[in-house]
Formats: C-alpha cells, sequence, structure tokens
C-alpha cells in the first residue's frame, strides 16, 4: 500500500520555518473496511492537491483492505493507542510540548475537561495528544478530525498546544453518545464543524456559535460504483436493467430462483440485525427467498442462534467483512437490500449509512427503517420503503411486497440511482470541504473562524 506506515517521527516542535501547507488528519483507526466514505473523502482531498498526513489513534484489525487504500498516497504516524505501550515516546513528547506557548491552556483545558470524565480514555487522549503535538511537522496548517468523539479531542488538545486551527466532521455515534457539555465546548473553540445528516446539523447548530456547523453529505464516488446499466440514470431505456440479472422472474414463487435480500454493517445493536430476523421468520412459510449479510461484529453468534431459532438457518448466509469488490459483486447478484436502523440503547444511532448509497447505486429497491437521516435519502414508496424502527410485523410486510413484486423492484432501484447521481455524488458532496481545507493552507494556518 502506498503511503508511509509508521509508529514515529519525532520532529522538534519548534523547527523549520516552512509555511504551513498540510492538513493533519486525525482518524479513530485507519485503514477500515466500514468507513469507507472516510477514505473516498481523504483521496478526493489528494486529487484535489491538498497535502495530507494521516494520523490513527489505533492500528488497523481488518485484513483485507478496499482499493481506494491502495491509491491513498498520505503518510500514516500511528500514535500510542496505550500510553504504557509506548512510555518514552509519551515521556519525550510531554517534555518538548511543556515549552510550546500553548501548554498551559491546552493542560487546563483537559483538566477541566477530566474533572467531568475521570476516566482512564480521557488520560490517554492528553497523551496522545502530546505525542501528536511534538511530532506534527512544522508545515501543518490545521488539523482536521474525523469523529466528535475522541479524535476531536486528540486534535483539539494538540492543536490549542501548538497554536493552530482545528476542525471536525461528526458523524453518528460520536455525536449522539457524548455529552452536550462536551460538544458545547468544542464547537466553541473549533474553526468549523460538518456533519453529513440535517438533524445532526439542527442538533449542533443548537450548541454552537452561528454559522460553525455545516450540512455536508457524504457523497459516493461514483466512479467505484458504475451503473450496472451502463446508461444514464435518466435514459428510458436504463429502467430495462442492461447489465445485471434483474430478477424479473423472483417474486417468491419459485424454490428454485428465491428472490435474493442482501444487507450489509456491522453486527451491533444499532444496525437491527435481530429485527431483520424476526422479520425474514414471519414471512410465509411458501414464499422464496435467501439473506445474505455481509459484516462482521460482536453479535454474530447471538444473531446466528437466532436465526436457528426462528428456523431459517438454512436460508441465510453469513458472509463476514469483505472488502469493496466483494461487496459490488454481492450488490449485483440481489434483488432486495435491507437494513433495520435503530437508536441503541446507549443513544448510539446511524447518521446516513452509505451502503443505502451504494445498494441504490446499483439499483437495487431498499427495505429500511424512519431513522436519523434514512429519509433523507431513502424516498418511501419511490426509491424504497420505509418503516418505523423495531417493528418486525412491519418490516415483514414491506420485504414482502417488494418480494413479489419484481417491476416495483425494478422501478424503485431505476429511481434510487437517478436521486444518487442527481443529489448525492463525492464530487459534489467533498467540494465545500476542499474549499475550506484549502482557505486554511492559504492563510498559513490563521483562519480559525469562517
Amino acid at each position: 500500500m502506498p503511503g508511509h506506515w509508521t509508529s514515529s517521527a519525532v520532529p522538534h516542535p519548534d523547527a523549520g520555518t516552512s509555511p504551513p501547507g498540510t492538513i493533519a488528519v486525525v482518524l479513530k483507526g485507519y485503514p477500515r473496511l466500514s468507513e469507507t466514505f472516510i477514505a473516498q473523502e481523504i483521496r478526493a482531498l489528494e486529487v484535489a492537491g491538498l497535502a495530507l498526513r494521516l494520523v490513527s489513534l489505533r492500528r488497523p484489525t481488518d485484513r483485507a483492505v478496499h482499493p481506494v487504500h491502495r491509491e491513498i498516497t498520505a503518510d500514516v504516524r500511528y500514535l500510542p493507542e496505550y500510553l504504557h505501550e509506548e512510555p518514552l515516546r509519551v515521556l519525550q513528547s510531554l517534555w518538548r510540548v511543556a515549552r510550546l506557548p500553548g501548554f498551559a491552556r491546552a493542560r487546563a483545558v483537559w483538566l477541566r475537561d477530566l474533572a467531568r470524565d475521570r476516566s482512564r480514555n480521557r488520560i490517554r487522549r492528553f497523551g496522545q495528544a502530546a505525542v501528536l503535538a511534538a511530532e506534527l511537522e512544522p508545515d501543518t496548517a490545521m488539523i482536521y478530525a474525523h469523529f466528535l468523539h475522541t479524535p476531536a479531542s486528540v486534535a483539539r488538545y494538540a492543536a490549542i498546544m501548538r497554536g493552530l486551527p482545528w476542525a471536525v466532521s461528526a458523524h453518528a455515534k460520536d455525536i449522539w453518545t457524548s455529552p452536550d457539555w462536551e460538544k458545547t465546548e468544542k464547537l466553541a473553540d473549533c474553526a468549523w464543524a460538518v456533519t453529513c445528516t440535517a438533524m445532526n446539523r439542527d442538533h449542533l447548530a443548537a450548541l454552537a456559535p452561528p454559522g460553525r456547523v455545516d450540512l455536508l453529505y457524504h457523497g459516493l464516488d461514483l466512479s467505484r460504483f458504475p451503473d450496472p446499466t451502463g446508461l444514464s440514470a435518466t435514459d428510458p431505456a436504463s429502467t430495462m436493467g442492461h447489465g445485471r440479472d434483474t430478477g424479473n422472474d423472483r417474486d417468491g414463487s419459485n424454490p428454485a430462483r428465491p428472490v435474493r435480500l442482501v444487507g450489509v454493517g456491522r453486527l451491533v445493536e444499532k444496525k437491527g440485525w435481530d429485527t431483520v430476523l424476526e422479520a425474514l421468520a414471519l414471512l410465509p412459510d411458501t414464499m422464496a427467498w435467501h439473506f445474505t449479510h455481509i459484516g462482521g461484529g460482536p453479535l454474530k453468534d447471538r444473531l446466528q442462534a437466532q436465526a436457528t431459532a426462528h428456523g431459517i438457518a438454512d436460508r441465510i448466509t453469513w458472509q463476514g467483512a469483505m472488502a469493496q469488490a466483494e461487496v459490488l459483486a454481492a450488490y449485483g447478484q440481489a434483488d432486495i437490500f435491507v437494513l433495520a436502523s435503530r437508536i441503541a440503547g446507549d443513544g448510539d444511532r446511524d447518521g446516513l449509512p452509505n451502503v443505502l448509497m451504494e445498494a441504490q447505486s446499483q439499483r437495487l429497491a431498499v427495505v429500511a427503517t424512519t431513522v436519523s437521516a434514512i429519509p433523507e435519502f431513502i424516498r418511501d414508496g419511490e426509491t424504497g420503503l420505509l418503516v418505523a424502527p423495531d417493528q418486525p410485523r412491519a418490516l415483514a410486510d414491506a420485504i414482502a411486497t417488494l418480494v413479489a413484486a419484481p417491476a416495483l423492484r425494478q422501478r424503485m432501484g431505476a429511481a434510487g440511482r437517478a436521486r444518487l447521481d442527481a443529489a448525492f455524488s463525492l464530487d459534489a458532496s467533498v467540494a465545500p470541504l476542499i474549499a475550506r481545507l484549502s482557505a486554511a493552507v492559504e492563510h498559513g494556518g490563521e483562519a480559525r473562524h469562517d
């Protein structure tokens, strides 16, 4: 994979006088199969000519990577995931940054945070921030973090130490599981923030100074998800399904030709896979279907046991985590995409799941729930069917409707591809971000607030 993978490179924070020109991008983990949207954004920023350095709080755990990860050329630096694993690196960094003019304020901000969050995690974030601040090259113009919780904490403390502006892209769990006091103070301190749903934007804007938070959908890189018809979504012939098996003869009546359902997402509470299994168990015994799930996660054993208890285990394939090319192939073989997102017990929830855009790029009709920003993308009755979360009977009815109606699936899939092309392409979504980061570089890291 291109890029230099290193644990440390320790320039003195006072060294060099070259003008700032690089964006340090702080990530919770890199690379991650489940965060394709971040990798797509990083690559788009590189293509736009921005110089990036990636900083990850954790080392990768996935065995595979997506093609886009191989195309990213930015160096990657891994901070100590646990401070005791690299004590000398942490102590040397603290000694160096303690001489910086911003260290006293960073320490005061951290102590105030620690008083309200007495956790090892909070201590670890300050140590990681010290390492980041000590090792940042002198040409750094801005620190840009993905996720408002721990990555933003590290970015904020390090930026204060180094006297740099910082910005953040907020997503889902990081917003809804963080306390309001922390979100309010981070939003007051950052140069700007973007988030991927209107619901997120409205919530964060209520906590932030006016104009600080903007909506920026995660667009899909359509060059990686070409239209399977090979035609424009607005071409009348595009509804004919050239280039893929549209399953026009699959209507759930023929056991030899079962309707093929697919779901993609981690096996965690907020994805609602238990509701999907309950819904599948409610489908008529005579209806021919097969469900394929793609993704790993901690609930795998529990969900497989649930499928067995419902007597549907032989109609389900659990594929585990897969690379993008394999996921794309699975979309091409499927007839319906299913996702039953919900708000988890700890408040965690999806924003706008990228997999919905991926599925619609391949002209799949979608059955999903009315959680978060899903209705901002899926139009009920037009590009898919939406039901309330945690309602297996309603989900089963929606699935059964599409199973029995190949022509309806085809129309919804075509409408979904057209909506994706018109409003959710990567080029359109990333352009404002390119402009903001370019301005930070142009102003030499001085433009704190827009």
